[in-house]
């Protein structure tokens, strides 16, 4: 038997946006996701996210749904847009009490809460995270939140995925707001990581017994032959994914290598940018209670002569389709093993948890009415093992949670793809946990897995 820490925490993500719906109810203000929806062409088959899961409703429902299943922890996100409307001013309480429900039925299910406060869906009012302001309107946000719920809610996490917010964002323009401008994606991105350190010590204050982190999607590097061209891919990969955002957060500032990159490229004006103010860096570094580790897929890189240094294209070598999920992303537990071993061992964070994993995967419902998704239980089988190998490295594991409870809005792809452990007939809103969601639960259950 692998046995995984007495304490080790077994859960469920979701996001906001992604499953409650009720994007006009109780006060709730517009999101950037809301208006990127809304614009023909942005999102597959023109879906959007008014309805969604509609958890917003059936909460109490699928509180019910995660204690049954017997998982453990359910990670999910705040919407700005509940709480503060127009991002900074009155208190929503309408909003606000939704998430006080939602708390309370977890807690009376002995289901742990993991809170994250920033998901993507950035007020529109706001008009966005390039100005320095919005970082400023965040940890007044994140205070009033943390101080209604820190007593029930001991685990906070500001933001998820911060790359996704700034350059697929802003730079690659594939998420909301969908603009293509690197030097603003890299301010963008500087505006993030200052949020995230403006509010820690706020979260702190507010739940002193409880821990405070950030949540990075990693995405493991490795050059595609030993090559000087493929490694200096790789190079250039990692400082744009990873790097730019880990190095900040651990006190070493940007990576002078990317920095040069950069400057050579025309993103930054200067190695120092007017954006980033004295002071900024020290308030980014506020120590950390943890990091969570989203992992998907590997990049392995290979070289585009001249073009990563003149416009940052950057070439990923895939995988043969059987070895892809249905997104077409690479299965290769391995990588976990070595996000989780390179973030412990080259910043040395308190823990670690692994904040998302999971696959998209369509089973059709059998004759019996149940979906058998082995390949998603394969999936997650190799992922949990990846990750018990980095317990036995020495990396301080904390948790893993799945992505994602349930089928939901997946962002650009609409409701194309079938990440949950819950199968949602968006028609009717019948839940229906899919062969997988048994099996993690035994998993829970027995804190670890048969070894093989």
């Amino acid at each position: 038997m692998l046995t995984f820490p007495k304490d080790f925490r077994w859960g469920v993500s979701t996001s906001a946006f992604q499953i409650e719906g009720a994007v006009h109810e109780d006060g709730r203000g517009e999101s950037i996701w809301d208006r990127f929806a809304h614009t023909p062409g942005k999102i597959l088959n023109n879906d959007n996210a008014d309805v969604a899961c509609d958890h917003y409703h059936r909460y109490a429902d699928d509180v019910k749904l995660i204690k049954d299943l017997g998982f453990k922890s359910y990670r999910f996100s705040i919407a700005w847009p509940r709480i503060i409307p127009t991002g900074r001013g009155p208190v929503n309480e309408k909003g606000l009490d939704f998430y006080r429900r939602l708390v309370d039925a977890l807690l009376e299910n002995d289901i742990l809460p993991n809170a994250t406060l920033y998901h993507w869906d950035l007020p529109t009012a706001l008009g966005g995270w390039e100005f320095r302001e919005t970082a400023e309107a965040f940890a007044a946000y994140a205070d009033i939140v943390t101080r209604r719920l820190g007593d029930r809610v001991k685990t906070w996490c500001t933001f998820n995925e911060p790359w996704c917010s700034s350059l697929l964002s802003y730079q690659r323009g594939e998420h909301a707001p969908g603009i293509k401008d690197p030097a603003l994606a890299l301010q963008v991105a500087h505006h993030i990581l200052l949020a995230h350190g403006m509010a820690m010590p706020l979260i702190r204050a507010n739940c002193p017994d409880g821990e405070a982190g950030i949540v990075l999607n990693i995405l493991p590097s490795e050059p595609l032959t030993s090559s000087a061209a493929d490694y200096e891919a790789y190079r250039f990969h990692d400082g744009y994914f990873n790097r730019w955002f880990l190095d900040p957060l651990f006190g070493r500032r940007y990576p002078a290598d990317t920095v040069a990159d950069y400057v050579k490229m025309g993103w930054l004006e200067s190695a120092e940018p007017a954006y980033i103010q004295p002071g900024d860096f020290e308030t980014i570094s506020a120590p950390l209670d943890y990091i969570g580790v989203n992992y998907y897929e590997r990049a392995v890189l290979r070289a585009v002569p001249g073009k990563e240094m003149q416009t940052g294209e950057i070439s990923v070598w895939k995988a043969p389709p059987e070895q892809m999920t249905e997104m077409k992303w690479e299965i290769y537990p391995d990588g976990l093993l070595s996000a989780l071993l390179a973030v412990y061992y080259d910043y040395r964070p308190p823990k670690i948890y692994v904040a998302e994993n999971g696959a998209s995967y369509t089973d059709p419902i059998g004759p019996d009415g149940q979906i058998n998704d082995q390949r998603r239980i394969d999936y997650i089988d190799r992922h949990v093992r990846a990750v018990h190998r980095a317990i036995q490295a020495g990396v301080p594991m904390a948790g893993y949670y799945v992505w994602s409870l349930m089928d939901n809005f997946e962002w650009g792809n609409g409701y194309a793809c079938t990440f949950g452990l819950v199968h949602v007939d968006y028609a009717t809103q019948k839940r229906l946990p899919r062969a997988s969601a048994y099996w993690y639960g035994e998993v829970t259950r027995r804190n670890g897995l048969e070894e093989k």
